[in-house]
């Protein structure tokens, strides 16, 4: 097999949990190939690299061999190599950290005030 269709690739390699979140991120131009949006229905080959905006950072890969059925987490590295930085990942941890809310248990939900308290210090 030589070529794919870019979203069912990035489905395969579990990139998105269903074809249909790799179709609609295509759509949305979060999937670029050579800086270019590209459309769910691109072939893609081995030797592409792909860029795909995700969760807050950019992920790129390389595609090292086209598959059409989904694989296990374990078989993935011998279809794709990770290009990303370091830094993104770092970037991503930070922002998973700043969106995490802390309430000790038994205290019950937040009243209005304190939800107003909240939203005031995640804005700033």
């Amino acid at each position: 097999m030589d070529s794919i269709r870019i979203d069912k690739w990035m489905w395969a390699v579990r990139l998105f949990k269903t074809r249909s979140q790799a179709a609609e991120a295509c759509k949305g131009g979060k999937v670029k190939i050579d800086g270019q949006s590209v459309k769910a229905s691109r072939d893609v080959k081995a030797g592409d690299i792909i860029e795909v905006q995700q969760k807050g950072i950019l992920k790129k890969v390389e595609i090292i061999k086209a598959a059409k059925n989904r694989v296990s987490a374990k078989l993935v590295p011998e279809l794709m190599k990770d290009l990303t930085s370091p830094e993104e990942y770092e970037r991503l941890q930070l922002i998973n950290q700043l969106n995490q809310e802390k309430r000790d248990r038994g205290t019950g939900r937040p009243t209005k005030k304190d939800r107003r308290t909240i939203t005031k210090l995640k804005d700033f």
